[in-house]
């Protein structure tokens, strides 16, 4: 970021939303061994799992519409590209997903009950309000990034077969990555958006519909962290500087394995 780097602002703010996610999964275990949680520590880990998953998307579409620029339109759009700008995009990406999730809470009553509510908890099936709230955030938080992000992608693709400065082997890693990371999002995120999206619309007021999507529900929340895994790996691998970064680290590791060994060996054959 002080080297002008307006895609760090992106990571850093996505760094945030997925430390924010891991910070509420000793929760989440608690829950799942039963153990008593404070109704509005219930609801709280709730809203910061939620706000983590469609901030990263937001973020996510921010990093897809940056490339995008810079790739297709490299000569123009440089304010776009500059840290303020970042990071006051930034900055309105966790607004705009605070005030939508507080309204969706507020239609279905849950922030007026915000500890009674107990957010945390998987009811035995959705309300009418619920379902509503569960199919809004698939198409606003879920579906339309999914759809820009691919444009982007495709759009940085074709910009990049057609141009004669790049090397064939810079357009494939670009490419490799550019799938890579739409992969992993995908991964991450679309089994449970796909559950959330059923259950919104079978399951309000119908309890053998909801004993029967429970436990698909379960498991895909639970396949949600391999974004957070995934996000410093592939992220780190968007950067030059991180990417030597790291090759520096392994290279000291290697060398004081190195050593250590050498030492280990000779002692071994002075004792002998």
């Amino acid at each position: 970021m002080r080297r002008g780097n307006s895609l760090a602002v992106y990571l850093v703010n996505l760094s945030v939303s997925d430390l924010l996610y891991t910070i509420s999964l000793p929760v989440w275990i608690m829950l799942a061994q039963k153990q008593t949680v404070d109704d509005t520590l219930c609801s709280l880990v709730d809203v910061i799992m939620y706000n983590s998953f469609y901030v990263g998307s937001g973020l996510l579409c921010c990093i897809s519409m940056d490339r995008y620029l810079a790739v297709v339109f490299p000569l123009h759009f440089a304010t776009a590209h500059k840290v303020r700008t970042a990071a006051l995009v930034s900055t309105l990406v966790w607004l705009m997903e605070i005030f939508l999730h507080a309204g969706l809470l507020a239609y279905t009553g849950d922030l007026q009950n915000f500890s009674s509510a107990r957010l945390c908890a998987v009811n035995k099936s959705m309300s009418a309000k619920h379902a509503h709230m569960a199919i809004i955030r698939v198409v606003l938080g879920f579906l339309v990034p999914v759809l820009l992000m691919s444009f982007c992608f495709q759009q940085i693709i074709m910009s990049l077969r057609a141009s004669t400065s790049t090397v064939a082997s810079e357009r494939k890693k670009i490419r490799n990555l550019l799938l890579l990371l739409l992969l992993v999002y995908m991964v991450s995120f679309a089994p449970f958006q796909f559950v959330m999206f059923l259950r919104g619309l079978l399951e309000p007021d119908n309890c053998r519909t909801a004993r029967s999507l429970r436990d698909y529900y379960m498991v895909f929340v639970a396949t949600t962290t391999i974004n957070s895994v995934a996000d410093p790996v592939v992220y780190c691998l968007m950067s030059e500087s991180a990417k030597t970064e790291i090759k520096r680290v392994l290279s000291n590791c290697e060398d004081k394995f190195s050593k250590v060994a050498s030492r280990i060996k000779s002692s071994s054959s002075t004792t002998a």
